[in-house]
């Protein structure tokens, strides 16, 4: 694979975004390397697209319709086979972009896809348990040779044959507060009970809390959430927060349904 107009790696990069002007910039700088950059934004309404823009971005605006779809949808507008798949809140780091650059080389490659190790960041500190390390992610994907699954939430993309694991990271910059942290929760609770209602699953009265209680067992103790001090009890509470209300919004949906539910 040789390089393309002024010296970028010739494959693509596809983001999808919404109000992500503080982080973006940041993002796409770490791949200006790319010769291809696909930016899918889902009603912004801070500068994100004019951000995208600036750094030379193809920008595609498409109604929100859930990770798999949004990201399957910023796939499909890369100019070439191999795409990096990465969230505004992701950098790659120079030592990735040399092991990127390497592998799309070789004209033999058997693969379908690059998995990297994930280094999740919270506070400005590298979170090494809860859960968070390793994170191992597939990243870079030959999109002749996969899928996004169709899920809402914790999306994965089906590789149609075998994936190799990069010596590399991608640094993820995730929570930049409490709030943010407890936003997402709520958010991420709320499609997974979507989820649970469409497929017309049942929740009993002790799920959420049985669920809760073994997400914080799991997340402190069993992943030593402890180790990570204060952050690592927080991190712990919300992805039992995150379970027990994921189980609590699909039995109150279950019971009164979304219409009576958006009732004013």
């Amino acid at each position: 694979m040789n390089r393309g107009e002024a010296g970028k790696i010739p494959f693509s990069v596809a983001i999808i975004t919404r109000n992500e002007e503080a982080r973006l910039a940041d993002c796409l700088e770490s791949v200006s390397f790319a010769e291809d950059l696909v930016v899918v934004d889902s009603d912004s309404t801070d500068r994100t697209v004019e951000i995208a823009k600036s750094y030379g971005a193809r920008v595609f605006i498409e109604p929100w319709q859930g990770f798999s779809y949004q990201k399957q949808y910023a796939v499909n507008q890369c100019k070439h086979d191999w795409v990096l798949i990465l969230d505004a809140d992701e950098r790659i780091p120079q030592e990735s972009v040399t092991q990127i650059a390497q592998v799309l080389k070789d004209s033999s490659l058997k693969v379908c896809g690059f998995s990297f190790r994930r280094r999740n960041f919270f506070h400005g500190r590298w979170i090494k348990h809860c859960g968070w390390w390793p994170n191992q992610v597939l990243r870079l994907v030959d999109k002749r040779k996969g899928v996004f699954d169709g899920r809402a939430v914790h999306e994965g993309w089906i590789a149609q044959g075998p994936i190799t694991a990069l010596d590399t990271e991608i640094v993820h910059l995730s929570y930049r507060s409490y709030s943010e942290l407890i936003d997402k929760m709520d958010r991420y609770s709320s499609i997974g009970a979507e989820d649970l209602y469409q497929k017309n699953k049942q929740t009993g009265a002790l799920k959420p809390i049985s669920r809760g209680i073994w997400m914080f067992c799991k997340t402190y103790f069993l992943q030593k959430g402890f180790l990570d001090g204060f952050d690592g009890l927080v991190i712990s509470l919300m992805n039992a927060a995150g379970s027990f209300f994921k189980y609590a919004k699909h039995r109150e949906l279950t019971k009164y349904g979304r219409d009576k539910l958006h009732q004013p």
